[in-house]
């Protein structure tokens, strides 16, 4: 079945907001297994409204729209659907009540506040309609099909839409699919994309069911399997071969195999497996990767310390950097990376210490030492590993990349040396 998605809202079109709810939406078409060929963004303008929502039926069996569903004048989505779609409105009781009982608690909240008559607005639905109630918000979310075409409206502000979706709607779209889809991520670090690309053509160029499709994040590769079958089991059966295929061709460098797994969770769990306590020493990326480490729930058992050492006296109070180090090959350096990851160690009492020290930019590089470059040491039960990396873009994107690539080094250097 073909998708296709539309996001009403002159803020939008305007940039006063950012448009996550297409991304989210079109992921799970994807997890679904709808077609989706086409996402628009229209203003609030009822003739461009009106013309977008006839197109998308036209060459659409589902259309999703988001925002336009509120109480004030220029929320057109649900009045214009309608009319395209030749269906009535009419209040309907249930409704009513739950924005009388919501609208009712909101003035409670603060005597200020004035219920107007526009907030019944809401209480109009298309004859014929599913009702999908918000239980986060005011708007109700509706589904309406007619002549084999079926449209969804939901409320524009993620933390209504989403709700919505996972209990509604998903389950309404997957009971239209006559077979199951189901999906498995496989994630792989260290490598580059390109290198990915390569190595998976010939599965690519003979794919069928299931199918494989990268994605290409900071110092990541998504694979993506996706097979259709009869059942969710089906599914597993077919993709099974294929994920044994990928670890077989990426060996230690797949870092996980489910959706949510991160890199910082995978390094984690691998220090937990391993019993081994972790510190970071960072200069040019500001404690960016100590962040990414603490945002696991229960990393505390393992990160002990994390130190910024930003000045070149820092480096030499702290981690016991050399001032002949500093001097002679100076403070971004595959030598000062190494006595910053041993000194880690030293002054925290870990097993593992990553450190990172570069030229974020935009001044500070020379020609020995252009903008990006990033030294990165691991020390490892007394045994150091140092690289070097050169990163492109702004100041922000060689921080980001620094950090990304930190997380995969400091995983490559705990599966070789410990």
């Amino acid at each position: 079945m073909i998708a296709e998605l539309i996001s009403v809202g002159t803020e939008i079109l305007l940039g006063n907001i950012v448009n996550t709810n297409s991304a989210y939406l079109a992921e799970k078409c994807a997890q679904l297994g709808l077609s989706l060929y086409y996402q628009t963004v229209v203003g609030d303008n009822e003739g461009r409204m009106r013309e977008t929502i006839r197109t998308a039926l036209d060459r659409s069996d589902i259309i999703i729209l988001t925002g336009g569903l509120g109480p004030t004048e220029d929320d057109l989505t649900k009045e214009i659907t309608a009319e395209v779609m030749g269906l009535p409105l009419k209040e309907d009781a249930h409704t009513r009540q739950l924005l009388e009982d919501y609208l009712a608690q909101y003035q409670k909240n603060d005597a200020q506040r004035r219920i107007t008559s526009n907030n019944y607005k809401q209480a109009l639905v298309p004859e014929g309609a599913y009702i999908l109630d918000n239980h986060n918000g005011t708007a109700p979310g509706l589904i309406m099909e007619k002549d084999g075409k079926t449209a969804v409206l939901l409320p524009g502000p993620p933390g209504e839409m989403k709700p919505m979706f996972e209990e509604k709607v998903y389950p309404y779209l997957r009971k239209k699919q006559p077979e199951t889809i189901f999906s498995q991520m496989v994630k792989i670090c260290s490598i580059g994309e390109s290198q990915v690309a390569d190595e998976i053509q010939d599965l690519i160029e003979t794919q069928t069911n299931p199918t494989i499709a990268p994605y290409a994040k900071t110092g990541e590769v998504h694979l993506r399997i996706t097979a259709k079958g009869g059942s969710q089991k089906e599914c597993e059966e077919l993709i099974r071969p294929m994920v044994r295929e990928l670890e077989r061709r990426f060996g230690k460098n797949v870092f996980a195999e489910t959706e949510n797994m991160t890199l910082e969770e995978a390094v984690t769990v691998l220090l937990w497996n391993r019993n081994l306590t972790l510190s970071t020493a960072e200069s040019c990326t500001g404690g960016a990767i100590a962040a990414r480490i603490v945002n696991v729930p229960g990393a505390s058992d393992v990160f002990l310390q994390g130190m910024v050492t930003y000045s070149n006296e820092a480096k030499k109070r702290t981690l016991g950097v050399s001032e002949d180090t500093l001097r002679l090959y100076g403070a971004v350096s595959e030598e000062c990376a190494k006595e910053m990851a041993e000194g880690g160690c030293s002054f925290s009492g870990t097993d593992v210490c990553l450190s990172v020290t570069g030229i974020a930019g935009p001044g500070g590089g020379t020609l020995e030492k252009p903008v990006g470059t990033v030294f990165m040491g691991c020390c490892v039960k007394g045994k150091t590993t140092v690289r070097e990396y050169h990163f492109t873009g702004n100041r922000a994107r060689v921080r980001e990349q620094t950090a990304a690539h930190g997380l995969a080094f400091l995983r490559s250097c705990i599966l070789e040396n410990s």
